[in-house]
């Protein structure tokens, strides 16, 4: 094999065959000049991608700021309203409130108030002496729902006993009553009284009533304002 190479090599004129190149594509061969363009074509595609994430992200940002302020400003259309609507409310019933209220129906039962009504009509009306007589007061629970606020109706039940001498004292008395204060008449019984013969100016009729004074109370108010009573330091005692 020697002996063939340096035949070879002599028949070169004693010089070495040169190595043959690997040919490589035209396109990686010319990829050289246009490699700084498609650089930066790929910095301008990562740089757009990156804007247009950005972007996308600031748009559900700021739809959800959007949704978020109409949540805001529903709920403030809302109290709006509904505070319009209780000025309206307030406007359309105080006057009825104020009268209520001076009638005793709102607020804590005025039983001297009361006692004050009854002597005054039976003075007026010259009716002959009564005699009644109030028991404690209670919650009262309506038989169908009612919508009261803040407010419980309580009353106070009153039995009352009135001599007669005809139907129209009673009826007076109790009409009379009605416009001083509230109450409701559960049960009236009028029964004949037995009279001597010849007996003037005496009662011809009992009458034996349930009244049912009513008052619309807030419990919490009051229960705050007996707290605050009992709370107060007393004056000491010597």
């Amino acid at each position: 094999m020697s002996s063939l190479s340096n035949g070879a090599q002599r028949a070169n004129g004693g010089k070495a065959a040169p190595a043959r190149l690997i040919a490589l594509p035209y396109w990686l061969a010319e990829f050289a000049r246009i490699r700084t363009a498609v650089l930066t074509a790929l910095g301008c595609i990562v740089v757009s991608l990156t804007a247009l994430l950005l972007a996308v992200m600031q748009l559900g940002d700021a739809e959800e700021r959007l949704q978020q302020s109409q949540r805001t400003r529903d709920a403030a259309y809302t109290r709006y309203a509904h505070v319009d609507n209780e000025k309206r409310d307030i406007r359309n019933f105080q006057p009825r409130y104020i009268e209520l209220r001076a009638r005793g129906l709102i607020g804590a039962e005025k039983r001297l108030e009361w006692v004050d009504a009854i002597r005054q009509v039976q003075e007026q009306r010259r009716l002959l002496p009564l005699s009644y007589e109030v028991e404690p007061q209670q919650n009262v629970q309506l038989s169908s729902a009612l919508d009261l606020g803040d407010y419980q109706l309580q009353g106070s039940r009153m039995r009352l006993h009135m001599d007669l001498l005809h139907e129209m004292d009673l009826f007076n008395f109790l009409a009379d009553l009605h416009q001083r204060s509230f109450f409701a008449v559960q049960d009236c019984t009028i029964k004949r009284l037995g009279r001597a013969v010849g007996a003037q100016g005496g009662p011809t009729l009992g009458a034996d009533c349930t009244l049912n004074w009513v008052t619309l109370g807030n419990p919490a108010k009051l229960a705050a304002t007996a707290a605050v009573a009992a709370s107060s330091p007393g004056k000491e005692q010597p």
